[in-house]
């Protein structure tokens, strides 16, 4: 997870301790993080019951201590598609929600903090979480209710701690009203939050390459090709590609003029990644690797390698 700021509940107060944020962007992460916790340490002081995480209403007003009269819904992330992440390149997504809050929470007020996170693990003790860089554009539809913008973003090298990350993660929504606290050394017994699990999951994947190379180019008609490739996927702990083992892989072949592939056969990736195989020459044409994708990695296709047979 990205390096940042920690937070522990004492005696009714929050207690900061900041680590060092690499850039601007990742402070700004960190603050959204800082605002979830605050959310949570907010809630066990208050002696909220499960039910606040899936969307259960209190009867607490703006500017008054304890549970806001808050829900999320209709949360959407990277339109429904996987999370594909390399790494290096930071991967920020968009998602959508909507705010449902009594008359008198005033979701638009300077020290009022809402958005919604990814979580893996437990929702009282996630083993990661991910958040965006800035924070969300709400617009009222009506006195109570509004439409949200934000985004998940992903820094691979601070955001994820193992090649476990790929998989399905969860969303919660979170929301604190600081009623003139210092945001960063509030009081948590004198603030209002909202806390919701349970509004989605998204998919997080392993971005994955597929190289090909079909030689001797030219070749003779009737003379073997041989076609060679690389299937790797990117590993969140050595943060270089590594070779994807004992995946099926179909070859194709594209004729020249033909805007079509046709799949000639399927082999297997080595214990390296590696890609290998031959076939006869026939007609001049286009020869490509591709992979179907699993759960952790998306599906992937090589450029086709034009051969000329003479």
């Amino acid at each position: 997870m990205r390096t940042r700021a920690t937070v522990a509940a004492v005696t009714g107060a929050l207690a900061l301790s900041a680590f060092v944020i690499p850039s601007a962007a990742q402070a700004d992460d960190a603050h959204r993080s800082t605002v979830s916790d605050v959310a949570r340490a907010a809630q066990s002081t208050s002696g909220a019951d499960s039910g606040a995480k899936a969307g259960a209403r209190s009867l607490a007003a703006a500017s008054t201590p304890g549970q806001l009269d808050l829900t999320f819904s209709k949360f959407t992330v990277n339109g429904g598609k996987p999370i594909v992440v390399g790494t290096s390149a930071t991967k920020t997504v968009p998602t959508t929600f909507t705010v449902t809050h009594a008359a008198d929470v005033n979701i638009f007020a300077s020290d009022f903090k809402l958005d919604v996170n990814l979580y893996r693990g437990s929702f009282d003790a996630p083993t990661n979480e991910l958040y965006g860089d800035v924070d969300p554009t709400c617009k009222a539809v009506s006195s109570t209710v509004a439409t949200c913008k934000g985004q998940i973003a992903v820094w691979p090298q601070y955001d994820l701690m193992s090649n476990a990350d790929a998989t399905t993660w969860k969303a919660m929504g979170f929301a604190v009203d600081y009623n003139g606290e210092d945001p960063m050394n509030p009081d948590v017994s004198k603030i209002g939050f909202a806390l919701q699990d349970g509004l989605g999951t998204a998919r997080v994947q392993r971005l994955s390459k597929l190289t090909v190379n079909a030689a001797p180019e030219p070749v003779k008609k009737g003379g073997t090709i041989t076609v060679t490739g690389k299937l790797s996927r990117a590993n969140w702990e050595t943060f270089k590609y590594q070779g994807y083992t004992g995946q099926s892989v179909k070859l194709q072949f594209r004729k020249k003029g033909s805007s079509t592939y046709t799949t000639v056969k399927t082999i297997k990736s080595s214990s390296t990644g590696d890609l290998k195989t031959t076939v006869k020459a026939s007609v001049d044409g286009y020869w490509r690797y591709s992979f179907a994708g699993t759960s952790t990695t998306p599906a992937v296709s090589a450029t086709g390698d034009f051969v000329d047979v003479r």
